[in-house]
């Protein structure tokens, strides 16, 4: 389960102390760099060896390690090119923001990391990353226009300071056991199938003994499992003006109680399994039948033997009476510390990872669906031997990810709330009542 982190006030307080004391050191420099001109003339001779390679590396900070060979190829390039050089750490994400708390608290984050929109808030508002907005506008590299707008408007602060180039671009889809399918006599999901097509596979494909279930799906699985559905029958998790829960909605409820009365039935996991499982690892067990991931998995499911030899994709299942057919999406950022002490290079990095060779690249690669316009046509032939298209074709209606300023604490309680859902501890319209009243008090606090 993902950590919950807590923005108290005392982590507030330390953070902007720690950015007033950088500030004080570097006017401090600053004025010692004015009154001798030596010193100044001895800093950018360092700064131009710092360049050309001769200086410190860049610190990148990630949190997935499928990606990391496809990243380093390409900041083997950007070195070649730029001589700055890079060293990639990863952290998993169940620990990454932990590790970036206590660089914030620290004062030494890694120079350039990525960034969500579960947490860009958190950051920005405290000036604890390097302001980009000028230097984009500078750039004759960096096209943002080719982005789409809804992801770079996460990492852009109240319409005035962009925090984070665009990394990639996410889509949700169905991947499903062809061999448990072949197995029940049902034929593959394609197009055509509903929810209730779901449904009724769900049922067909688990064994009364417990050794296969229909589908698995958890409880903070939200954007690639369960936000899905919301959507396609009516509902919605935030509004658009991003005031108000949408958890006391007629079709937000009806698509939590589909889930969960699919769970009471059997058809899943039970909440215990699913606690200490993740779903891809019951699905590469060969223990469930379909599951629901996004794009970013491609690495993992892709190049698992037993998912290769048993497997494939479908694009996510319509509601039977709206007909739609929706993909929450999102897309990380790239980022940088605002106390890094190698601004400049870390602004290259961001640039270089934002142009259109690089993103071009990383799709050739099959890291993930890049973020920039048209560079996605190649990343479908990256792992042949599935349906990769599914993921494409889910672009036709996209739902950003619901997020606000306090993404986090809202996420965090909605998941814990969810276990009484998932577990049939209470009605599912009664978590969601919940949940839509904690859920506005957080809001209005923003």
């Amino acid at each position: 389960m993902r950590r919950k982190w807590g923005f108290t006030a005392a982590f507030a307080a330390i953070a902007a102390a720690a950015l007033v004391g950088c500030a004080s050191q570097q006017t401090g420099k600053e004025a010692t760099s004015a009154g001798k001109e030596e010193t100044k003339q001895a800093a950018e001779t360092t700064k131009a060896a710092e360049n050309t390679g001769g200086g410190k590396t860049l610190t990148v900070a990630i949190w997935d390690k499928n990606q990391e060979p496809g990243l380093t190829e390409i900041m083997k390039d950007f070195t070649q090119a730029t001589g700055i050089k890079t060293q990639i750490q990863v952290t998993p994400w169940e620990q990454y923001w932990t590790m970036l708390e206590a660089g914030a608290t620290g004062g030494s984050l890694p120079d350039v990391f990525w960034m969500h929109s579960n947490e860009i808030a958190k950051y920005a508002q405290y000036d604890m990353l390097l302001d980009l907005t000028d230097r984009i506008k500078d750039s004759k590299t960096l096209e943002m226009d080719k982005f789409p707008k809804e992801i770079v408007d996460i990492y852009n602060w109240e319409g005035k300071k962009q925090f984070a180039v665009p990394k990639d671009i996410d889509t949700i889809a169905l991947w499903y056991n062809k061999t448990m399918f072949d197995e029940a006599g049902l034929s593959y999901p394609d197009a055509s199938w509903t929810w209730d097509t779901f449904a009724d596979a769900a049922k067909k494909l688990t064994k009364s003994d417990g050794s296969q279930y229909g589908f698995a799906i958890n409880p903070t699985n939200d954007q690639a499992g369960w936000c899905n559905i919301v959507y396609d029958m009516g509902g919605y998790v935030i509004s658009d003006d991003k005031k108000s829960s949408g958890f006391g909605q007629e079709g937000t409820i009806k698509g939590l109680t589909f889930l969960t009365d699919l769970m009471k039935a059997g058809y899943a996991p039970p909440y215990e399994v699913i606690a200490e499982n993740k779903e891809e690892a019951l699905f590469e067990a060969g223990k469930v039948a379909m599951i629901t991931q996004g794009s970013w998995m491609l690495p993992e499911l892709c190049n698992n033997d037993y998912v290769k030899s048993n497997c494939d994709i479908a694009v996510l299942p319509k509601d039977a009476t709206s007909g739609r057919r929706a993909t929450i999406y999102n897309g990380l950022g790239w980022a940088a510390s605002g106390n890094t002490s190698m601004p400049e290079e870390a602004w290259k990095l961001i640039e270089y990872m934002g142009s259109k060779d690089a993103q071009q690249k990383q799709s050739d690669l099959g890291i993930v669906m890049s973020a920039y316009a048209g560079t996605t046509d190649n990343w479908v032939k990256s792992y042949p031997s599935f349906n990769l298209k599914a993921y494409l074709d889910m672009m036709d209606d996209l739902v950003i990810r619901p997020y606000s300023k306090s993404t986090m604490a809202w996420t965090n309680m909605i998941h814990e709330k969810l276990i009484d859902a998932w577990n049939g501890n209470k009605s599912t319209e009664e978590v969601c009542k919940d949940i839509e009243k904690e859920m506005n008090s957080m809001l209005a606090n923003e």
